[in-house]
């Protein structure tokens, strides 16, 4: 089985599926903020929560100790995580589909060539840029009522109060950096340079086609 990649294109298909599945994974998980409320260890992503407060018997709250996401997406505590959600999902998104082209790669011949490694580089630095956005975003929403109540009541925009950062936002900001950075740069090396015997031979088949179907289109 050949591939269309060279020995440097396998090593960026590889870190390309790694910083893709960290990033999407990361941006899955509740833990990139960590407080207490009532006692109790609170986690957020963007759209999801671990532990939350309802109301109970005597209208006293209490805390529910599961997680799970926003019922809405106007649910989301801030404007802020809104857009830092859907920015950081379409950065994961590009970055999985470019990964899966790059795996594709490794056993199909003629796939990737050297021009469309540097278009799927290209897409990959966008796709790191979108989820740095949506991290940048993500400590504009820290002034909400939800998270102050977390944080201590103390918390506001890129101040944590009493929270912490968990390590799944250092993941995706991690990965979205590894993906601009070295994915990118590794990308321009990664497809084959179509051989010319190869190129010839794809110019002739094209040419002998048009000729059979003009002609056939010519004929009474």
């Amino acid at each position: 089985m050949r591939s269309s990649l060279t020995l440097v294109g396998t090593l960026w298909a590889f870190l390309s599926l790694v910083t893709a599945v960290a990033s999407s994974t990361s941006y899955f998980l509740p833990y990139w903020l960590f407080g207490f409320q009532l006692g109790k260890p609170v986690s957020f992503s963007t759209f999801r929560r671990c532990n939350y407060p309802v109301r109970g018997e005597g209208h006293s709250l209490i805390m529910v100790e599961e997680c799970g996401r926003y019922a809405s997406f106007s649910a989301i505590p801030s404007l802020a995580w809104q857009m830092c959600t859907v920015v950081t999902g379409a950065g994961c998104a590009l970055l999985l589909l470019v990964a899966l082209a790059a795996v594709l790669g490794c056993c199909m011949e003629e796939l990737i060539s050297r021009m469309m490694g540097r278009c799927m580089g290209a897409a990959q630095f966008v796709g790191g840029l979108l989820i740095s956005s949506g991290c940048a975003l993500y400590p504009l929403g820290w002034n909400s009522p939800e998270i102050m109540q977390t944080c201590g009541n103390v918390s506001n925009q890129f101040q944590l109060g009493t929270c912490r950062l968990g390590w799944a936002y250092y993941c995706a900001g991690g990965g979205a950096a590894a993906a601009m950075l070295i994915c990118t740069w590794l990308s321009c090396f990664a497809g084959r340079n179509p051989k010319p015997v190869m190129l010839v031979e794809s110019i002739m088949r094209n040419t002998n086609s048009y000729a059979m179907e003009l002609d056939h289109c010519l004929k009474p």
